[in-house]
């Protein structure tokens, strides 16, 4: 649950079902936020378990060394139920209470369809776009621990790299990690219950050539895709249109050396 002590307002909170889901999906953003000195809080609405690897006690101190390894430096858990998580009243009730707690100007949530994982994966991102909404209702603060009604400004997808399907985002944009990536690295590891050495290889392979891949055709040696509801305003035409630092097949002329990646 989030304590009343809690800090508010934040500038970014990150909401994925599970412990080890916002490592995966938006982990070095994570870190880069926390190192340009914004306030970020990491929300996970279950405890993860029941695995076939891991304990509820496990996973509290997996996630902790995960939140560590970011350098994050808060981290909450709702303590829905795993496995049977639902976008329902009830459920959007307690995290519309998270958000009018923590008032955080922009909410990353994990989007996609995982057919051969977790249904909890979609009907998070459900959930987060449902509370978002939810959080704001006027005359029902009996429902959201007498909390003030709160409209949070942002919502931010982060997309599942293994997504069940192909997206046509309003708005969309490779976010330049290169600087951080060992730390999502590091923060994956932490969840030994959950990856052996194995399971862990794969992983990272599979995360290092997609995070890779991404950001490569914007000159990044490492890249993180993010996603909006609506088109990505601007009021800048030259930082925007320069965010990447290079096309990853720019031509090289005569006695110049190419641009570097990172």
């Amino acid at each position: 649950m989030i304590p009343n002590e809690a800090p508010a307002p934040i500038d970014v909170l990150a909401v994925a079902p599970h412990p080890d889901d916002l490592e995966i999906t938006c982990g070095a953003a994570l870190a880069k936020l926390v190192k340009q000195g914004k306030t970020v809080a990491m929300l996970d609405l279950t405890s993860g378990e029941p695995t076939p690897r891991g304990t509820v006690e496990t996973r509290v101190k997996e996630a902790e060394a995960a939140r560590a390894a970011l350098g994050v430096p808060y981290r909450y858990n709702l303590n829905l139920p795993n496995r049977v998580l639902m976008d329902s009243p009830e459920n959007r009730f307690a995290l519309g209470t998270a958000f009018r707690k923590l008032r955080p100007q922009i909410v990353i949530v994990m989007a996609g369809r995982t057919p051969a994982a977790s249904p909890d994966h979609y009907q998070g991102q459900l959930l987060v776009e449902a509370s978002r909404f939810y959080s704001q209702l006027t005359k029902w603060d009996d429902r959201f621990a007498g909390t003030q009604p709160y409209r949070v400004p942002h919502l931010v997808y982060a997309t599942i790299p293994f997504d069940a399907e192909q997206h046509l985002w309003h708005g969309s944009f490779i976010l330049d990690v290169s600087d951080v990536y060992e730390k999502k690295i590091e923060a994956i590891r932490c969840y030994a219950s959950q990856f052996d050495d194995k399971r862990l290889k794969r992983l990272e392979h599979f995360l290092r050539a997609h995070n890779a891949a991404l950001g490569g055709r914007c000159g990044f040696l490492y890249g993180e895709h993010y996603a909006l509801p609506s088109p990505m305003g601007s009021n800048d035409f030259v930082n925007t249109v320069q965010g990447g630092a290079a096309s990853v097949a720019a031509v090289q002329l005569p006695g110049r050396d190419h641009l570097p990646l990172g």
